[in-house]
C-alpha cells in the first residue's frame, strides 16, 4: 500500500516565499531604525549640539539591555512559548522604544539638549531590547519554513531585506527630514509599527502550519522545556564558540563603522551632506520615493542574479539568463549615470554602498553556500576583505581606494553572514536554535556597544581642537539669540569654508582593522574544528 505524504503550507513554494517577505519586513524596518542616524550625525551636531561622544553614547547604549542577557531571555521565551508570543512581545517593545525616540526628537519631553538626548537614549534602549530578539524570531521563522529547502538562500534574502533597510535609512533620511532631525526619526519609527502589522498577518499562516504538522513536531522535541544545561552544551561546543566570537569580531568592525561612514567621507574626502538637483531622481514628485525605487530595483536585480540562473536546467540557459540580467542591469545603471555620479560625492549616498553591496551579493552568496558549501572558507575570505576595506579608509588618502574599500566592505558584509548563519543551523539542534542565536547576539552586543560608543569617544579624544572651535561658535550664535535652525545653518557654512576644521578619523577606523585580524584567526579555527566534529560546514546544504 502506497504511503500518502501529508503536504503542509511550507511545502508550497509560493507560501514559503510569501512568509519570507512578511517576516522580512521586520528586519527591513528595524535595521532602518538601527542605522539611519548615521546619515544625520552632522545634522545632529549642527542642529541639536550632539557631539561625537554623545552620538556614540546614543547609538552604543542601544545595546545595553542585550549586553546583560535580554536576548538570551528572549531566546528562551522563543524556544519555550514560540515565534508568535516572542515576535509580538519584542516587536511591540521595539515599536514603543522607537516611538519614544521620535517624541524626544520632536521636543515632546522638552527642548533642552540634555533632556532630548536622555529620552532618545531611553527610547533606543527599549528599541534595542526588542531589536535583537526580533532578528532571532525572524531567523528562527526562516529555519522553521525553509529547513530542507532553500535555507541559505532564504536567510540571505532575509538579511538582504535588513540591508535594504540600512541602505535606505542612510540614503534618504536627510531627504525625509528636509534638513531637520525630527521628521526622519518619526518616519523611521512609523516603519516599525507597519512591519509589526505585517507580522500579525504572518501569524495566521503560522497557526495554520502548526495545526497541520500537529503532534509530529512535538514528538520530535519541538516543545521541550528549556534547560540551563542547553547553554552549557553551547558554550562547551568549540565550533559554536568560534562562530559566536567570529560574529562579535566581524560585526564590531561593520555596524559601528556604518554609523560613522557618512561623516567620515564628508570630513576625510570632502564629500557633501547636501544633494544638488542633478542628484535627485524623483517619482511621484518625491526624491525620497525615487531613491527608494532605485534601491528596491537593485535588490530585485540581486535576487534575479542569484535565483533565476539556479532555476535553469542546462548550462547554456544558465549562461543566457546571466547575460540577459547583466545586460538589463547595465542599462539600468547607464540610464541613471548622471544621478549616480552625483551620489558618489555625497556622504550618506556613498556610505550606502556598504549595504548596497549586500543587496546585490548576499542572495548570490547564500545560493552558492546552498549548492557548493565552503562556508568556513568564505568566512576567511570575507575577513580578508574587511581588513582591506578599513586600511583603505584609514591609512590611505586616495579617494579611489576609498571607493574600493567601501565596496569591499559591502561584499564582506554579504559574504560572512551568508555563510555564518546557515552554519549555526548545522552546528546546533533546531529545537535550541532560538537560544543559540540569542547567545550569539548577546555576545555580539558587547562588541557593538563598546565600538559604537568607543569610536565616538575616541573621535572626540583625537580631535579636541575641532570640538572646542565648534562649541565656541555655537555659544556665540546662541548668545546672539539665533534659533537652532539658524545656528545649524551657520555652523554648516563654517565647516564648508574651513573655519571649522574637519575631524580626523584615521585612528578610530584603524582600530577596526584589528577586528578583521581576529576574524581571520577565528575563521581558521572554525574550519579546523569542523573537520574534527564533522558538521559539514564546507558541504552543500542541498543536493
Amino acid at each position: 500500500m502506497t504511503e500518502v505524504i501529508k503536504k503542509t503550507l511550507k511545502d508550497n513554494v509560493a507560501m514559503r516565499w510569501l512568509v519570507l517577505v512578511l517576516v522580512s519586513t521586520l528586519l527591513f524596518s528595524t535595521y532602518w531604525f538601527q542605522d539611519f542616524f548615521g546619515s544625520l550625525k552632522g545634522l545632529m551636531d549642527s542642529e541639536l549640539g550632539i557631539n561625537s561622544e554623545e552620538f556614540g553614547r546614543l547609538i552604543g547604549l542601544t545595546t545595553i539591555a542585550n549586553m546583560f542577557g535580554m536576548i538570551i531571555i528572549g531566546g528562551i521565551i522563543l524556544d519555550k512559548w514560540g515565534i508568535r508570543i516572542a515576535g509580538l512581545a519584542f516587536g511591540g517593545l521595539a515599536t514603543l522604544g522607537a516611538s519614544i525616540s521620535a517624541l524626544a526628537a520632536a521636543g515632546f519631553f522638552g527642548d533642552d539638549k540634555g533632556v532630548m538626548l536622555t529620552w532618545m537614549i531611553i527610547g533606543r534602549v527599549m528599541f534595542g531590547s526588542g531589536l535583537e530578539v526580533v532578528c532571532v524570531v525572524a531567523t528562527r521563522t526562516i529555519v522553521k519554513w525553509f529547513k530542507g529547502y532553500e535555507l541559505a538562500l532564504a536567510m540571505a534574502i532575509n538579511m538582504g531585506f535588513g540591508r535594504l533597510g540600512s541602505a535606505l535609512g542612510l540614503a534618504i533620511s536627510l531627504d525625509i527630514g528636509g534638513g531637520a532631525v525630527s521628521p526622519a526619526v518619526t518616519f523611521a519609527a512609523a516603519l516599525i509599527g507597519i512591519s509589526l502589522l505585517m507580522f500579525v498577518i504572518y501569524l495566521v499562516f503560522d497557526i495554520k502550519l502548526d495545526r497541520q504538522v500537529g503532534a509530529s513536531e512535538i514528538e520530535a522535541g519541538e516543545d521541550e522545556d528549556f534547560k540551563f544545561n542547553d547553554l552549557v552544551k553551547l558554550v562547551t561546543n568549540k565550533s559554536f564558540v568560534y562562530i559566536a566570537l567570529l560574529c562579535v569580531s566581524f560585526y564590531a568592525a561593520v555596524f559601528p563603522f556604518i554609523q560613522y561612514a557618512p561623516d567620515l567621507l564628508v570630513n576625510k574626502f570632502g564629500f557633501s551632506y547636501d544633494l544638488p538637483e542633478a542628484g535627485l531622481f524623483k517619482l511621484f514628485g518625491s526624491s525620497a520615493v525615487g531613491t527608494a525605487g532605485i534601491y528596491v530595483l537593485l535588490f530585485v536585480f540581486g535576487l534575479a542574479f542569484s535565483m533565476v540562473p539556479s532555476k535553469m536546467k542546462t548550462v547554456p540557459t544558465k549562461f543566457i539568463s546571466l547575460v540577459v540580467i547583466g545586460a538589463l542591469f547595465g542599462v539600468f545603471v547607464y540610464s541613471l549615470k548622471d544621478v549616480f555620479s552625483v551620489w558618489l560625492v555625497n556622504g550618506p549616498k556613498t556610505a550606502s554602498l556598504i549595504p548596497m553591496g549586500t543587496i546585490l551579493f548576499t542572495p548570490i552568496f547564500g545560493n552558492y553556500v546552498d549548492k557548493n558549501g565552503k562556508a568556513a572558507s568564505l568566512m576567511i575570505l570575507g575577513s580578508l576583505l574587511l581588513i582591506f576595506a578599513h586600511l583603505s579608509l584609514s591609512v590611505f588618502q586616495s579617494e579611489l581606494l576609498g571607493y574600493f574599500g567601501l565596496l569591499s566592505l559591502g561584499v564582506a558584509f554579504s559574504l560572512v553572514p551568508a555563510a555564518m548563519w546557515p552554519s549555526v543551523a548545522k552546528i546546533v539542534a533546531e529545537s535550541r536554535l532560538g537560544t543559540a542565536y540569542a547567545s550569539m547576539f548577546t555576545i555580539q552586543n558587547w562588541g557593538l556597544g563598546l565600538f559604537f560608543w568607543g569610536i565616538g569617544a575616541l573621535l572626540n579624544a583625537v580631535n579636541p581642537g575641532v570640538i572646542k572651535i565648534t562649541e565656541d561658535f555655537r555659544n556665540k550664535f546662541e548668545a546672539a539669540g539665533l534659533d537652532k535652525a539658524a545656528v545649524a545653518e551657520k555652523i554648516d557654512a563654517l565647516k564648508l569654508s574651513g573655519e571649522i576644521p574637519p575631524f580626523d578619523y584615521t585612528i578610530p577606523i584603524l582600530v577596526l582593522v584589528l577586528c578583521g585580524v581576529v576574524s581571520i584567526f577565528l575563521s581558521f579555527m572554525l574550519k579546523k574544528s569542523d573537520k574534527e566534529q564533522g558538521y559539514g560546514l564546507e558541504q552543500p546544504s542541498v543536493d
